[in-house]
């Protein structure tokens, strides 16, 4: 390809970029808007009161995860025989027509059908991961899944708050709101989105053996490094749960902090991790290299977790959020890493393993974190330690540190190669792609420790 027509493809790629960026924060910004309202509806609907809107709140949640856990690695499947456009594309169709059939259902049984469906069609951040893997070069994947980490902090700091005002005007307007959302979003792919998987890098046929979960483990299986990597990324979703199901009722039991101040506080961690992955991360991964930065911000999660869970203060706990931003340092490298071993044509099925795992850790970690909270402030309890869910968090983290420390201690940091990699990518991309503006250029490499 001469070069003036590779000058002419560059608006395209950065165009695709854009694209992905902007396709995972309006996913998570949908996701979002619905968070403080969905319960809502889900009381509507029911009926009985609080107490049985929870246990189906509960319900669904479970359910949804059990449902991503199965189909990811059925869209990473299809992404890596069908192409990454199709894929993307269906995906953002079918997150828009559940948002508009969540906003309009008249029953509870309704609004679980669409949150299964929901579930299903919800894992485009599985096919967006494989499209930077093909579209990157290998020592830039770090920073350029640092810029899309960077996208669910956006969406995380702008959904909820959203959805909140939202919901007041009327309860299901958020659920309108998030369905145009994803309709834009597909509308923009439909014109701007190239394909990044040329036909000769894809699999002959689609393997459903390989596409279930067990099966997509298997690949998993196949690459010692990877395999160790995934048990981290599980352990690392798998913390991150505690978060999610204790950190509102700790922080009111603890703090006596209202939903104002916790809606406060859940803004300041989505722009310090917004800001840790957007810039620290493209900064320091040519500078330490992926397995420098990945120990580093495991470490630096343990000790956002114990601050966390010995905090007796409200202003003690406030000072583990920059660590906690940090640990969001340690996720880009490991899943670079796990690329770096994965043949072009199953990076679709790594990305559907990856989400699967996070799918997994989701179907019993509130389970796990709830009931460790609940026995820590137990009156019958013999050991009365509010903060033992995040302490048990640092531990988990504290294991996948010593796991990741293991595997990865012959392997190489491409990160700061000094060499651009062939992406080997053919079509309209088949030239080496740069994330303008976004990644820097990698210094002269060093050895790892």
């Amino acid at each position: 390809m001469d070069q003036p027509t590779l000058n002419e493809l560059h608006p395209r790629r950065r165009a695709a970029i854009a694209f992905i960026f902007v396709t995972v924060v309006l996913d998570m910004l949908a996701f979002g808007i619905v968070i403080p309202v969905l319960p809502h509806l889900i009381e509507q609907l029911a009926g009985g009161g609080i107490a049985k809107a929870a246990w189906w709140v509960g319900v669904f949640s479970t359910v949804f995860a059990i449902v991503q856990f199965a189909f990811s690695p059925v869209q990473g499947a299809l992404s890596d025989r069908f192409g990454r456009r199709p894929v993307i594309l269906i995906s953002n169709a079918g997150l828009a027509i559940d948002f508009f059939v969540l906003a309009l259902a008249p029953t509870l049984w309704l609004l679980f059908v669409a949150r299964v469906v929901l579930g299903m069609t919800a894992a485009s951040f599985t096919t967006a991961n494989a499209y930077i893997a093909d579209i990157t070069p290998k020592e830039k994947r770090a920073a350029a899944y640092g810029i899309l980490g960077s996208a669910f902090g956006l969406g995380f700091i702008i959904g909820p708050g959203l959805g909140g005002f939202l919901g007041d005007i009327h309860l299901r307007l958020p659920f309108w709101v998030a369905g145009g959302l994803a309709a834009c979003n597909f509308l923009y792919g439909l014109f701007v989105l190239p394909e990044s998987l040329p036909k000769e890098k894809r699999t002959p046929r689609f393997e459903m053996h390989s596409a279930h979960p067990l099966g997509s483990l298997k690949l998993l299986r196949r690459y010692p490094l990877v395999m160790g990597l995934a048990v981290v990324m599980f352990l690392v979703y798998l913390a991150h749960y505690v978060l999610q199901t204790t950190f509102v009722l700790y922080a009111d039991y603890r703090y006596s902090w209202g939903p104002q101040a916790v809606g406060y506080v859940l803004m300041l961690v989505g722009a310090c991790d917004g800001f840790v992955q957007a810039v620290l991360t493209r900064k320091l991964a040519p500078r330490f290299g992926e397995r420098r930065l990945m120990l580093g911000g495991m470490l630096c999660g343990i000790g956002s977790f114990l601050v966390m869970g010995i905090a007796h203060t409200g202003t003690m706990f406030l000072l583990g959020i920059p660590l906690m931003a940090l640990w969001g340092l340690s996720q880009p490298p490991i899943q670079s890493l796990m690329t770096h071993q994965v043949d072009p044509s199953e990076q679709g099925r790594l990305q559907g393993a990856i989400s699967s795992l996070a799918s997994f850790a989701g179907i019993f970690g509130p389970f796990l974190f709830a009931q460790v909270f609940s026995f820590s402030i137990s009156p019958a309890s013999r050991i009365h330690v509010p903060g033992l869910a995040f302490l048990l968090s640092a531990v988990l983290l504290a294991v996948g540190t010593v796991i990741a420390l293991r595997v990865t201690r012959h392997a190489g940091d491409l990160a700061k190669a000094d060499a651009p990699a062939d992406t080997g990518m053919g079509g309209e991309l088949s030239s080496v792609v740069t994330l303008q503006g976004t990644v820097t250029t990698p210094e002269p490499p060093e050895h790892s420790p």
